[in-house]
């Protein structure tokens, strides 16, 4: 099978390491080759979570500049800081629902304007899905699960090598089960998004 190579990037809290072991799971269910890596960072303070996943016959998890055919951005402002990692071939799917940095909230930047920065990303990619996932998850019944509604846009655009049952699957074996239904839910209105949008 061809090489795809993902890159995850969210910040601390947000659930990205999650959906990382989610598509692992996934891969592992498929019989798909997956090699993943992950880079806290200063994680439990709100900084960037990044995920490098690559599908495929490959001994290497490094996604160099210029190498992902897809980008996932929990929160738009990562999607932005990532777009090196991109080419213009890459699908990226982020997030429009900003959580400020320290820097913005104690007024010693701004935040970028939403629609500069997908102009941005449209200028550089081959094609972006921008949604609310924030307000999605809350239709969901859960905030927490923009994790599950970004997951669901990505299956969607059919980039990776895993069908949606898989991807459920791995969610109902890696889910707690207070969580279960809101997840799948999640993912599911995340899917149908960006059906839409695409």
């Amino acid at each position: 099978m061809d090489t795809k190579r993902l890159i995850i990037v969210a910040v601390g809290g947000q659930g990205n390491l999650l959906v990382s072991r989610i598509i692992g799971e996934a891969s592992l269910l498929s019989n798909v080759p997956v090699r993943m890596s992950e880079i806290h960072g200063m994680a439990q303070r709100g900084g960037v979570v990044e995920s490098s996943i690559v599908f495929g016959d490959t001994k290497s998890t490094i996604i160099s500049d210029g190498e992902a055919d897809v980008l996932v951005g929990f929160e738009p402002l990562e999607s932005l800081r990532a777009l090196n990692k991109c080419n213009a071939g890459t699908i990226v799917i982020t997030n429009l629902s900003p959580l400020s940095p320290f820097t913005v909230t104690t007024g010693g930047s701004t935040y970028p304007d939403l629609d500069v920065l997908q102009a941005l990303i449209r200028e550089k990619t081959a094609k972006l899905i921008a949604l609310n996932a924030t307000a999605i998850a809350k239709e969901a019944g859960n905030i927490l699960s923009v994790n599950m509604v970004l997951l669901g846009s990505l299956v969607q655009t059919g980039s990776l090598p895993l069908s949606a049952e898989s991807v459920k699957k791995a969610i109902q074996t890696r889910t707690r089960k207070a969580f279960l239904e809101s997840n799948l839910s999640a993912f599911d209105l995340g899917f149908s998004a960006a059906n839409t949008l695409s």
